[in-house]
């Protein structure tokens, strides 16, 4: 006997509500963006034309959309008239493709996410789920939505422009000599400049149309040739001229793209070329991405933003900016990877936010280990005399100051060194252990005190019991949120292009992540294992159960469970309650 089906019974719509459990995703999506001040959606309504979509309705279907693994346009609004749940947010609207991906562009939609943002943390710290005295900072690379092959690197502009430099120069110095075009007054005599360029092209081009007019006059055949023969050079010249300007002018615009990167993508400007961890072919292949850095505490995403820095080191300042500029608050404890640990984001952590920087420097596990702290050659081991301020080698030799030295970097950073140099290395016995200079030089050593200061404070913070905690920590709660992002919810690479846009992306996405996190979390703590099995109690399970089955419950444990020849899951359907035996 089966169950009653008939597609020819006539049957009333009924609230697309009640067919969603309040443990659904899309309640949560519902509550956060109703929970958001009504003042930040102003702004997106148009004066002309039709009447817009509601904001609300559009930001709900993105996160929706987003944290069910649909990315594009065109999916999401597939998905509103597919989706239960996204009809239910959309109210039966659909959208096209082109007013969803205008949308997600949008320039309030910045200030509409940092607002979301805000609001959700607000719930975690109401609601008890994070802690508010620390924050795990890392980063990540992500794919942008860019040509392959489309890179261009600053040192290639240097070396063609370069190259073109000399052309030119020499171009212009040979027609000087032939007395095409007369010597310009200018004012150094380095390369030529684009006007200059500009200038001696037009030059060129008013002696063409002065040949040109002789040979019209000219009806002598030898003298045409000959006044012909001069032209086709001049024109030459003229062509060649404007290939220089044409290439100086592009290698101008060029610059002015990649601003202080060292390349840039030709079909995302915004783009940098960086090596990313998926190399397949393990040839150190570059790929045009975005460094993402995130703020995260227990797997919440608190914060984010993008760089096009390929390494972490420089952004943690201007990332601690933001998030202060956004929460107007810091936590007590910023805790980061051997990544970070620099004298200036130390100095940064301490100086300006006024924080305890819980961040190893690059050297700090290998001073951990036992041969490390057993050798008596490395400098760092040797005594020293702070009243006369001078080392004393393992031989008993001393080695005083001798200078002091200022490096400032790329950036703009200084750094103050103090240079040892030993007083006699010669006939020295530990001098092939001790120095790989020559042997004629003597040691020498640099301390960088301020560093060695915040090294001192780094080693007494981790050691104690609750910076290895908090520091432990971090693993768990960053990591496992890029495995959220990437591997789970699928987001590697991006679906628009630019700065700001890809800036909201990543917004709605880590915002997605969240939100499956929460809802995921409030799952668990409904189910609780017993000897026969998982009992789903005191909750309002979906219509199906083995899709909450299925999304809860990892697949290996799935598998454990199939292994019992009789398993008994209660659960409940609209307050009946039903068992069901299922023979092996």
């Amino acid at each position: 006997m089966y169950k009653n089906y008939n597609m020819n019974q006539i049957t009333l719509p009924l609230e697309t509500e009640i067919l969603i459990p309040d443990n659904d995703i899309s309640k949560a999506v519902h509550t956060l963006v109703e929970s958001m001040p009504e003042d930040v959606f102003d702004g997106f309504g148009q004066s002309q034309g039709a009447s817009s979509y509601h904001p609300k309705m559009m930001l709900k279907i993105l996160l929706c959309a987003y944290s069910q693994s649909a990315f594009s346009g065109r999916k999401i609004e597939a998905l509103l008239q597919d989706s239960i749940r996204m009809m239910w947010l959309a109210q039966n609207q659909v959208p096209s493709y082109r007013t969803i991906n205008r949308f997600r562009a949008h320039p309030k939609m910045a200030a509409l996410l940092q607002s979301a943002f805000i609001q959700f943390r607000t719930q975690l710290e109401s609601n008890g789920l994070i802690e508010s005295d620390a924050i795990f900072i890392d980063g990540t690379k992500i794919e942008a939505n860019a040509n392959k092959y489309t890179f261009v690197f600053r040192k290639n502009i240097d070396r063609h422009e370069s190259a073109l430099l000399e052309k030119s120069k020499a171009k212009y110095e040979a027609l000087v000599e032939s007395a095409v075009i007369p010597e310009m007054i200018r004012e150094s005599d380095g390369p030529l400049t684009a006007s200059e360029l500009t200038h001696i092209h037009t030059q060129l081009t008013d002696t063409e149309t002065e040949l040109t007019e002789q040979i019209e006059r000219t009806e002598d055949i030898p003298t045409r040739k000959a006044i012909r023969t001069e032209r086709s050079a001049i024109r030459k010249s003229k062509k060649a001229m404007k290939d220089y300007l044409d290439r100086r002018l592009n290698y101008q615009t060029q610059r002015t793209l990649m601003r202080d990167r060292n390349s840039y993508s030709k079909t995302d400007h915004d783009a940098t070329f960086m090596r990313m961890k998926d190399d397949h072919m393990q040839n150190g292949q570059l790929k045009s991405g975005y460094n993402l850095q995130i703020a995260t505490n227990n797997q919440f995403v608190l914060g984010y933003d993008i760089y096009w820095n390929p390494t972490d080191t420089r952004t943690l300042d201007p990332f601690l900016h933001t998030m202060q500029h956004t929460f107007q608050h810091l936590p007590e404890y910023i805790v980061a990877d051997a990544g970070y640990g620099s004298e200036s984001n130390y100095e940064c952590v301490a100086d300006t936010y006024e924080r305890q920087a819980l961040i190893p420097y690059n050297t700090y596990y290998k001073e951990q280990k036992k041969r490390y702290k057993t050798d008596e050659m490395h400098p760092n081991h040797w005594e020293y005399n702070a009243i006369d301020d001078y080392y004393i080698c393992p031989n008993d030799r001393r080695l005083p100051l001798k200078s002091h030295t200022t490096r400032t970097d790329k950036y703009g950073y200084q750094r103050i060194f103090k240079i040892y140099e030993c007083e006699d290395c010669q006939d020295c016995p530990l001098m092939a252990l001790c120095k790989t200079s020559a042997p004629d030089q003597p040691k020498r050593i640099q301390k960088n005190r301020n560093l060695e200061y915040f090294k001192a404070q780094v080693n007494q913070t981790l050691s104690s019991p609750e910076g290895r905690r908090r520091y432990a920590q971090r693993k768990i709660d960053v990591e496992t949120t890029f495995g959220n992002l990437k591997a789970n919810l699928g987001f590697t690479r991006m679906s628009v292009r630019g700065n700001t846009p890809v800036r909201n992306e990543l917004g709605i996405a880590l915002m997605a992540v969240n939100l499956r996190k929460l809802v995921r979390q409030s799952v668990f703590t409904i189910l609780k294992p017993t000897k026969n099995g998982w009992d789903i109690l005191k909750s309002r399970c979906p219509s199906r159960f083995s899709y909450c089955f299925r999304a809860f419950v990892p697949a290996p444990f799935f598998v454990l469970l199939m292994k019992f020849k009789h398993l008994y899951i209660q659960f409940q359907f609209a307050g009946l309650s039903r068992v069901v035996n299922t023979e092996m």
